[in-house]
């Protein structure tokens, strides 16, 4: 397949490639972390999307099932360590265990760094960074007490380790979530547990709808492959790094950005996106 073809996994994979597994997908009602689901459940995986919308998440659930995957759907807000623990217990008492977590739930906007509110700081760092860690920790202690293993995707920007500018509290957190992957990878490993990153410039449709044409094309312009990546691009490598493909790959951060990570990144302060 060429870049662009639709189609889905099952055209890169087995059908029953992750059959028998339980995957948790976070923010899984939409974007990202429904493609992903989607691409874990066209390869046998049963997958459990979480999420605050109720809406979203029975809209998804239905699309999930009417392409022939297992799929269901619990409310969680990943800014509560409690509220984690809970829908993990409750996952694990109803499918017996989690073999697959995707950390997807996260937010973002622009803003120059000097206009960055104390709120809106804590609220990207609480969603993409603590939300992030506590869903590991819950998840990840179970696989442990388990002792069969398991796989952990965290989403973060394949620009962690690069400056772009208006986007300060975004780039912080997840560079605190690629930190965390490394480190992570490293501790469980003695556990037979894959920790890694991946990191996709995806355009979900509310973030066109939000940001607009002009903005689409100032990040396309600026990206060495001059697109955006797929959904069958972004579902593919969400299920290489959920599978046995990815046994002996941990603690790294894959971009899948179209080449931006090997550059300077994108400066969006300036531009249509936050102009001066």
């Amino acid at each position: 397949m060429t870049a662009g073809d639709s189609g889905g996994v099952r055209a890169y994979f087995q059908p029953d490639l992750l059959a028998g597994k339980v995957a948790m997908v976070t923010g899984g009602g939409s974007g990202i972390g429904l493609e992903i689901a989607r691409g874990l459940g066209a390869v046998g995986a049963s997958v459990i999307i979480a999420s605050r919308t109720v809406e979203k998440l029975e809209q998804a659930v239905a699309e999930l099932k009417a392409d022939g995957a297992d799929a269901s759907w619990r409310g969680l807000d990943v800014r509560d360590p409690d509220e984690i623990e809970r829908v993990v217990s409750e996952i694990v008492a109803d499918h017996g265990r989690i073999d697959i977590l995707v950390n997807n739930a996260g937010g973002t906007f622009s803003s120059k760094a000097e206009n960055v509110s104390p709120n809106g700081w804590k609220a990207v760092v609480d969603l993409n960074l603590n939300g992030t860690f506590f869903c590991c920790r819950a998840v990840g202690r179970t696989m442990i007490e388990r002792g069969t293993g398991g796989k952990i995707v965290n989403i973060t920007i394949g620009t962690a380790d690069r400056s772009s500018g208006g986007i300060v509290h975004t780039g912080a957190s997840r560079a605190g979530v690629a930190h965390m992957t490394r480190t992570l990878a490293v501790e469980w490993a003695q556990f037979n547990i894959q920790v890694n990153g991946l990191g996709p410039q995806y355009l979900t449709p509310g973030a066109k709808e939000m940001y607009g044409q002009e903005v689409d094309d100032f990040i396309v312009s600026s990206t060495p492959a001059n697109r955006w990546g797929t959904a069958d691009e972004l579902a593919a490598w969400g299920v290489i790094l959920s599978s046995p493909l990815s046994d002996y790959l941990t603690g790294v951060c894959v971009p899948l950005d179209g080449g931006n990570h090997a550059g300077i990144g994108i400066n969006f302060r300036g531009s249509p996106a936050l102009p001066e």
